[in-house]
């Protein structure tokens, strides 16, 4: 489940706060990672353990209906969203049943949160059509959970900030690890009964190794890494450069050193992004021509056997410094660069991702 996308975003994070604490604490640091990358497989573990929690609230809500049905007289309320097919089948689920008991992980301290998820399921048209159709087979009850979890549960903020109260980790989780709760759905298969499995938390032993090489490396590395990014931007004041993405191509840095079979394109592409998402705006651009740069002065001196294709903009071979030269001029000359302008020097990063990485 943990893949590499969520990898890269822990280390950036923990690196970040490594040198923000100032313990320096490299095997303490490493055992923050892997703790912080638990924290994720207990989220997944947790919003699946949710559709549980809503499971039995309606539940509860129908015993009570029905009571009062035969008391007045009145037709029974149906049974068939308390007794979904598929969430009756996730409730009895091996895997997720002893999580949720060695983590002790519930959703009693948060009923009112539930209960409002109740009423806004009751209140969808995904609950209606499921309701009134006559499609009692186990794909359709499957679906309807689909449609609730991918409209309702998805991106709501009140599960977000009860989820930010409980786990600091927990702030920037959410959205990769829903993608994930919605796979789990659709890989639900009936005749697996309570032995259906669950993601396991590392596809394989290889992920997990890459976060801690990745760590290691960036951190053992840093004074190497950081020469290079001086010498392909000559023309750069360094010290001006926002921390955090001075950190973000000390990462990616590390990655194109370390894993020969990881693309040059996808470490940047990769990087790019994160840089858009704990930086500001344009530092997705100046660390795209950046890395660009500093990629082809790796392989330019014999430092990195990896290849690249000429930049788009550029007909001509350049050297590394002139490239860098470019991006302060503007010039595109990765693959895709926003356009940093010369001067460029950008604030800390925004105080929702401080708080989350000064651990």
């Amino acid at each position: 489940m943990i893949n590499r996308e969520l990898i890269r975003i822990k280390v950036v994070q923990l690196t970040y706060a490594y040198y923000q604490n100032g313990s320096k604490n490299m095997d303490s640091a490493e055992k923050e990672l892997l703790f912080s990358l638990s924290k994720t497989y207990d989220l997944y573990n947790y919003l699946l353990y949710l559709i549980v929690a809503i499971t039995r609230e309606e539940r509860h809500r129908v015993e009570i209906n029905t009571q009062r049905a035969q008391r007045e007289g009145a037709e029974a309320p149906s049974q068939k969203f308390a007794y979904n097919k598929f969430a009756v089948q996730l409730e009895e689920n091996k895997m997720l049943n002893e999580f949720v008991e060695n983590q002790k992980l519930t959703w009693n301290d948060d009923i009112e949160l539930v209960r409002k998820l109740c009423n806004m399921i009751e209140q969808s048209q995904a609950y209606t059509d499921f309701m009134a159709s006559d499609d009692d087979s186990y794909e359709a009850h499957r679906e309807v959970w689909r449609k609730i979890y991918k409209q309702l549960i998805q991106d709501n903020g009140d599960i977000d900030a009860t989820l930010e109260e409980k786990s600091l980790y927990w702030n920037d989780d959410k959205e990769i690890v829903d993608t994930f709760v919605l796979k789990t759905i659709k890989r639900f298969d009936p005749k697996n009964k309570s032995k259906q499995e669950l993601l396991p938390e590392y596809k394989d032993e290889e992920d997990k190794d890459f976060a801690c090489k990745l760590f290691r490396a960036t951190i053992l590395n840093a004074d190497q890494y950081q020469r290079y990014m001086s010498e392909t931007s000559r023309n750069w004041d360094f010290s001006r450069l926002a921390y955090m993405d001075v950190v973000i191509m000390q990462i990616a840095i590390a990655e194109m050193l370390t894993f020969p079979n990881i693309p040059v394109s996808v470490t940047i592409n990769e990087y790019v992004e994160l840089a858009k998402l704990y930086s500001t705006p344009r530092s997705g651009g100046y660390i795209n021509g950046m890395l660009d740069a500093i990629a082809r002065y790796l392989i330019a001196t014999g430092k990195m056997y990896k290849s690249m294709d000429e930049p788009r903009s550029r007909k001509i071979e350049t050297q590394p410094s002139e490239q860098a030269n470019n991006v302060a001029n503007g010039s595109d000359v990765a693959s895709t660069s926003d356009g940093a302008e010369d001067g460029h020097e950008m604030p800390e990063a925004p105080k929702r991702r401080r708080r989350l990485l000064d651990l």
